[in-house]
């Protein structure tokens, strides 16, 4: 996808979805404001220099956001609980399952990112805490800071074709906005 803004958009309740397994450099998870149009943001494997790495971390937005599970349903982020299986993606396409630890919500500023696909078929965007530690994948494989992202720089994400209903694909006409 292309991104055509950035803006930010005030404070919100951000979640953190901490993994009973290690994330490896490139690996993240599936998450948006839309089923059909998701971002891959990159777990916390690289140390700031104001924090330490926490491979075991996605700061992956605020409560309203989707994130693909690993049976391929979606979830809101405030549905998630320990226990459930996320999928876990890699740059280059790699997937595996991880188990949800424990979920942390604390109140941070946001940024919006408004995305097309790279066609400009499909709009999307995402809700992410405005911090250098918060990270997208560029579709070159290298990761990005929400914090240097600009206008027309390309990231990789997953774009459905339809519409769905309580995280299941669905047949009809969904609008999403």
């Amino acid at each position: 996808v292309r991104v055509t803004a950035v803006s930010s958009v005030g404070l919100g309740d951000r979640v953190c979805i901490d993994l009973v397994e290690l994330l490896q450099p490139g690996e993240g998870m599936l998450l948006g404001s839309s089923s059909k149009a998701l971002c891959l943001v990159h777990g916390e494997t690289i140390a700031s220099e104001f924090v330490p790495a926490r491979p075991f971390r996605v700061n992956a937005g605020p409560v309203h956001s989707y994130v693909m599970m690993a049976d391929g349903t979606t979830r809101y982020l405030s549905e998630l609980v320990a226990g459930d299986m996320i999928l876990v993606v890699s740059a280059d396409g790699l997937s595996r399952s991880v188990t949800v630890g424990r979920l942390k919500i604390e109140s941070r500023p946001l940024l919006l990112i408004s995305f097309v696909t790279v066609e400009g078929a499909e709009e999307g965007q995402i809700f992410l805490q405005q911090a250098e530690t918060v990270r997208l994948l560029q579709s070159s494989g290298a990761a990005l800071s929400v914090t240097n992202l600009k206008e027309d720089d390309l990231l990789l994400g997953k774009l459905g074709t339809s519409g769905r209903h309580l995280g299941a694909c669905i047949e009809g006409q969904v609008e999403e906005r």
